[in-house]
């Protein structure tokens, strides 16, 4: 995502794509993807569009850098009321809430934010991850600063076309347990050996407080600070983000599944060329214990169609029942890219006979 251009959309969902199909992560589960009548979010998403429910209501961000919105309905089959957001307390714009947690009465989000001149001969910048507070379910918001930041000086020489470093493009969720927000994230700084899928966490009882208390994990310790810190991709890039033809997964999306009794992340992928393609979307599992190392390898849920195409960017599972979200679904959910849902995707506890497409190594 770019303040100054959204990165290269792909063409709308093709109808070649809406065959079954089944497909296996490792031995210990696997996923029935069906077509279903279509379902879009009410504004075309450039990042992943976090849920919540309030008020009997099912409500979901869209973000495009500016403006944020916010939109209501009875859930997602129903029709949306959309309304721009006020963000007249944000400090950090332009910004992409990608991530929300209702806390009773409160709602914290956290946003991906794009500073501008942070290259004086080019348009590349650096993104940065902050944490917002909402006393009103998500009309306006308290900016509670940058809580996630590289360390390392931008690379103004970047030929990715967006990024000269930084962490953005995320998704965080809580533990089972209630004790940390882990925030999976894109690292596009520093030597190649960090750049990847890091994670960092937050204390839950410093919620409120965010701002030095985010730590990174690196080297199987929590002990790298958010803002600065190194950190240890769980999925690193195999070429770095410097260079043009990039080959690292990005975007991560993640939910708990009750069915399955895991979390369930999606990852877009850039390989092998110019121009940030869709090389496929993947799917990786890990247990309730959220262990950085417990990451299955990821396997492609979705492939290039017979032209050469996927539907989009930011794929995300949003479960269907009541009190089900963007990070919290079960057996049966439906699966959107870019905002828009052509699918169904129906978990199973036992694993598929059909062969498997893995990701590359880590």
């Amino acid at each position: 995502m770019s303040a100054l251009q959204l990165r290269p959309r792909l063409p709308g969902i093709r109808r070649a794509l809406l065959l079954p199909w089944l497909m296996l992560p490792l031995a210990a589960q696997s996923w029935v993807i069906s077509p279903a009548p279509r379902l879009e979010l009410p504004v075309r998403p450039d990042g992943n569009s976090p849920t919540f429910w309030a008020a009997g209501t099912f409500r979901v961000f869209t973000s495009t850098g500016e403006p944020l919105m916010i939109s209501v309905a009875g859930n997602q089959f129903t029709e949306w009321q959309s309304e721009r957001v006020d963000d007249s307390a944000i400090r950090h714009t332009p910004l992409w809430v990608e991530a929300v947690y209702r806390d009773r009465g409160l709602l914290l989000a956290w946003y991906h934010h794009e500073p501008g001149g942070v290259c004086d001969s080019s348009p590349l910048t650096a993104p940065k991850i902050g944490a917002l507070v909402s006393e009103d379910y998500g009309l306006s918001f308290t900016d509670l600063g940058i809580i996630l930041d590289s360390g390392y000086a931008p690379d103004c020489t970047a030929n990715n076309g967006f990024f000269a470093g930084g962490h953005g493009d995320f998704s965080a969720v809580l533990d089972r347990e209630r004790r940390y927000f882990y925030f999976f994230f894109t690292n596009y700084s520093g030597p190649p050996e960090e750049q990847g899928i890091c994670v960092a966490r937050l204390a839950w009882q410093d919620r409120l407080r965010p701002v030095g208390n985010v730590w990174k994990y690196y080297e199987g310790k929590w002990e790298e600070p958010g803002l600065g810190g190194r950190c240890t991709p769980i999925f690193p890039a195999r070429v770095e983000w410097q260079r043009a033809d990039t080959d690292s997964f990005w975007g991560p999306a993640v939910h708990y599944n009750t069915y399955l009794r895991k979390f369930v992340m999606l990852l877009n992928r850039s390989c092998c060329e110019p121009g940030w393609p869709q090389e496929g979307i993947y799917i990786s599992f890990n247990d309730p214990a959220l262990d950085p190392a417990g990451w299955s390898e990821p396997v492609k849920l979705m492939d290039r169609d017979e032209i050469g195409f996927l539907p989009g960017y930011y794929p995300q599972v949003i479960g269907i029942q009541y009190g089900e979200s963007d990070t919290l679904a079960s057996q049966r959910a439906r699966l959107y890219i870019s905002g828009i849902s052509d699918w169904e995707i129906t978990f199973s506890r036992t694993p598929s006979a059909a062969p498997t497409q893995a990701g590359p190594p880590r």
